[in-house]
């Protein structure tokens, strides 16, 4: 049997003979003539079987093939322009591995139910094979930029004793009698971290018991957290605009075929580099009262229906920052010329995507969170490590989170982040 290549490298074998494996995405049938697209899980290719090239036996299996029957197919490539990928693989022989049976996403329109149902075969899809990909290079995109800036990664608990953001969006679980609750987030335990190693992340699954069920919300999601110590909110900013540029630049570099399956224009994302502009909460309220909604009062939060308001502005993502400190986490610090404002920062999307960071400074003031632990009425026992750290050598620092489902949504363009990860589970969806 010929070398096995896979069709992401098929460029650099044209004129050799090669074997590749994979599965039938469809076919057109002309007797003695079959056109087979064929994928293998990193790319398609068109597969042309002619019955004066191959055995009387091969071209009967061609023509029995059913879509989604795995098979392994042997012949040359060669470049075609026209061909989807710019390439071609003249046949020479074909093995069927298993004939399927009534596959149920047949090339028809199939409703979002339907197909949510059946995500397990979903993702074959040339749609949501691109939009993995691009899913994937996003996470390593993430951990290279953190890595190759002297970042270390320290893994944070999935289960966890207390709550970092609110006691209303939390499952909770019995821990061997006692409750646990599955993370909202693994910042205040980076906050720790960086007392050890300076700069820090993790990454990871979170979990928010939300009922919402806009087009925006998971209640499984994952998120990067880059934490450091003696860092300020422009500090932040600043990490910030660079790290989400260095994702969209490689998606742009690297994943541009997979871009044009799904007809994302390119020229949306080659402008976003470095700076991104920067407003005020009370600035961004200004702009809403300007652009039809004059009803809104300094210290609401800021919808969907706002964010996108805010947001079509400008042409980059958007840092809103100094948010009343009322709306904010009980450890946001204050500023310490208006204490009614924070030091924080949402990145808000452009296109309507809204916010995917959520950041800012610390406060390393111990007297402060022991009255903002009391004010919000958690329970002490459990934060008494996190107040360990204003005893021992506490310094400035801040942090941000991006949900990474929210960034695929962004890039690819897409209208629901049910699409960004391969099994989402919403309010009402736990299958497959």
């Amino acid at each position: 049997m010929a070398d096995h290549v896979y069709i992401q490298d098929i460029a650099s074998h044209v004129g050799k003979e090669i074997t590749l494996k994979g599965w039938l995405a469809d076919k057109t049938d002309k007797g003695k003539l079959q056109f087979l697209r064929v994928r293998d899980g990193t790319g398609f290719i068109q597969a042309v079987v002619f019955a004066k090239d191959v055995s009387p036996d091969a071209l009967e299996t061609a023509k029995k093939l059913t879509q989604e029957s795995s098979l392994i197919v042997t012949g040359v490539p060669r470049a075609e322009p026209r061909a989807p990928g710019g390439f071609e693989l003249s046949v020479k022989d074909l093995q069927a591995i298993q004939i399927a049976n009534d596959y149920p996403i047949t090339p028809k329109e199939h409703g979002v139910e339907f197909l949510m149902e059946h995500r397990h075969l979903w993702l074959r899809s040339p749609r949501q094979h691109a939009i993995l990909r691009i899913r994937a290079r996003v996470v390593k995109a993430i951990r290279d930029y953190f890595d190759n800036n002297g970042y270390i990664i320290v893994d944070t608990p999935i289960l966890t004793p207390a709550a970092v953001e609110g006691t209303t969006t939390l499952f909770e679980t019995d821990y061997f009698g006692t409750p646990a609750y599955l993370t909202q987030s693994g910042q205040l335990y980076n906050e720790a971290n960086i007392m050890a190693f300076g700069k820090v992340y993790c990454f990871g699954p979170t979990f928010r018991a939300e009922k919402s069920k806009t087009r925006r919300h998971l209640t499984e999601f994952w998120m990067v957290e880059p934490e450091w110590a003696y860092g300020t909110l422009d500090d932040y900013m600043r990490v910030g605009e660079e790290f989400v540029s260095y994702i969209v630049q490689t998606i742009l570099k690297e994943r541009a075929t997979e871009l044009q399956v799904l007809e994302r224009d390119p020229s949306k994302l080659q402008n976003i580099t470095p700076p991104f502009p920067k407003i005020s909460y009370t600035e961004a309220v200004e702009i809403l009262h300007q652009k039809g909604f004059p009803d809104f009062q300094w210290g609401d939060d800021f919808g969907a229906p706002h964010e996108a308001v805010i947001s079509e502005s400008f042409d980059k993502p958007v840092f809103v920052h100094h948010y009343p400190t009322e709306m904010k986490a009980f450890y946001m610090e204050r500023d310490a010329n208006d204490p009614k404002v924070c030091l924080s920062a949402d990145l808000l999307a452009p296109e309507g995507y809204g916010e995917i960071i959520g950041g800012g400074q610390r406060s390393a003031d111990l007297a402060y969170l022991e009255s903002q632990i009391a004010k919000h009425k958690l329970p002490r026992a459990a934060y008494e490590w996190y107040l360990d750290l204003r005893k021992y050598g506490t310094v400035p620092h801040c942090g941000f989170g991006l949900g990474v489902e929210r960034t695929v949504a962004w890039v690819c363009k897409l209208d629901h982040v049910r699409e960004t990860i391969p099994y989402p589970r919403m309010l009402e969806k736990i299958y497959p």
